[in-house]
């Protein structure tokens, strides 16, 4: 049942496309869907790299407490040389997705710019809760960053990006890295990132029985992350980073969100941390926007709004 509290509409472009997808879709998901999460065909296949003029090789690196990791390295055919790098974790609340998921998202950067994306499969919740997917995805960049010579990267232009819950891990590893010396990161890219476990903001109650990944899915993806101790005092900066009270010494951040969604509110306040504690941060909300909207419906006008945005972040933050 859709909740009674006032929200944002949606667009009236990706409404339509969000009534599409509720017929295929249940709204809210629960942990006994994990299953058919996980066999949900990513968005990007080796063909798909292929036609784009890219290549892409997988390497095996060590995770959290050793244990082994496949990660992707994808580049330009035409790659020249040292040039920016891009460590992508990906979303899925949690319990789903894999390295090439929404890599739609950073794509473009590798096209435009030369740069090398690596993009890294970590363990998924609730078989490995936390802290094993944060911590794999540590490790995944330490490793990155040690071999940024042989990658060709320029460890002075390597930046992490991940969206949904790969934005909150990426916002995480940012924490964990400055926490523990480096790896050194030039930015963040923060898309619609799951950064607070507390269910406590007006979004979350605002996008309840509506849109996609509502309330209920949000609390399914936490729990399966936290267990008993979700929204309890028990919970790391590193899990949750919007429980940290000090975002002092972290790279520059682009966060955007859409104003009907139920990580709106903590993603807002997490900008607005960044930038009491010095930090740049560049931050969009876009109106009408529900979830993910850009990688259901690329193509309509705020989606289009949407990749223009990141694409000229990137573009100043790689010049």
């Amino acid at each position: 049942m859709s909740t009674n509290t006032p929200r944002p509409p949606f667009d009236p472009e990706l409404e339509a496309a969000l009534t599409v997808l509720g017929e295929q879709l249940p709204v809210t998901m629960t942990i006994d869907m994990v299953p058919m999460m996980r066999q949900a065909s990513s968005e990007w296949s080796s063909e798909d790299l292929e036609r784009e003029g890219l290549t892409s090789r997988d390497v095996t690196v060590p995770g959290y407490e050793g244990h082994d990791m496949v990660m992707s390295v994808i580049q330009r055919k035409d790659h020249d040389g040292i040039g920016p790098g891009i460590f992508h974790t990906h979303g899925g609340g949690m319990v789903s997705g894999d390295r090439f998921s929404a890599l739609s998202q950073t794509i473009p950067w590798v096209l435009e710019h030369d740069a090398v994306l690596v993009t890294v499969d970590y363990r998924l919740a609730p078989e490995h809760p936390d802290p094993y997917p944060v911590e794999d995805c540590y490790a995944g960049l330490v490793w990155t960053a040690e071999h940024a010579a042989e990658l060709d990267i320029d460890p002075e232009r390597l930046v992490i990006a991940g969206q949904s819950a790969g934005g909150g891990i990426a916002a995480g590893v940012a924490l964990l890295a400055r926490d523990r010396g480096g790896p050194a990161l030039a930015a963040q890219a923060l898309f619609y990132p799951m950064l607070d476990d507390r269910d406590q903001t007006v979004s979350s109650a605002q996008i309840d029985g509506v849109g996609l990944w509502d309330r209920g899915s949000n609390r399914m993806g936490w729990t399966a992350l936290l267990g008993d101790r979700r929204g309890t005092d028990d919970v790391s900066i590193y899990a949750a980073p919007a429980r940290a009270t000090d975002l002092s010494g972290l790279p520059p951040a682009f966060i955007d969100c859409g104003s009907a969604e139920v990580f709106r509110d903590e993603d807002v306040a997490y900008a607005s941390e960044l930038w009491r504690a010095g930090v740049q941060a560049e931050l969009h909300v876009w109106p009408g926007g529900f979830h993910g909207f850009e990688l259901i419906a690329p193509h309509s006008g705020l989606a289009q709004e949407m990749a223009r945005a990141r694409n000229a972040w990137a573009k100043r933050i790689f010049a």
